[in-house]
């Protein structure tokens, strides 16, 4: 995979940059793919259910609102996510079972580590815009992350 830096080097303006506001959770620290999002709070029942279909090597990047207070994504979910072929997760809240998520071969990107779970109400939005470090997330937009940051592109990029 190309690194990031060197993405930024010879894409310039056409690749957005995150602010650096990340920390690495998962086994991959280098991973790549087509965005897919969710908008939600406080609440990982959507989570877990689209985690629960192929993946396809997306990056799922959910918006949890910056909240601290509890986990988006633990080790049962990052499990999920390997199984059905998830390149990464990239979440603006926490997320729990750091030990499991470093054994899980995908990339977790989350603000900190909470022990307490979210909750399971199913309320939030799928597949729209997010906003968050800086960066508006798109469906179908392609993601770079690595040890460096997160860019974001508006296609696969060599």
């Amino acid at each position: 995979m190309v690194k990031t830096p060197d993405l930024c080097d010879a894409h310039g303006d056409a690749v957005s940059v995150a602010e650096p506001v990340f920390i690495d959770f998962g086994a991959l620290t280098e991973f790549a793919g087509p965005i897919a999002t969710l908008k939600l709070f406080e609440d990982f029942l959507l989570v877990r259910e689209r985690l629960s279909t192929p993946g396809e090597g997306r990056i799922l990047v959910i918006d949890g609102g910056g909240s601290l207070r509890c986990a988006l994504l633990g080790g049962k979910l990052a499990k999920l996510a390997e199984r059905n072929a998830w390149s990464g997760v990239v979440i603006n809240g926490c997320v729990r079972d750091c030990e499991e998520l470093a054994e899980c071969r995908i990339g977790v990107k989350a603000l900190a580590a909470n022990p307490r779970r979210g909750g399971q109400r199913g309320t939030g939005k799928v597949d729209v815009p997010v906003h968050f470090a800086d960066i508006t997330f798109k469906p179908g937009l392609y993601a770079y992350a690595d040890e460096n940051g997160l860019v974001v592109a508006a296609g696969k990029l060599d």
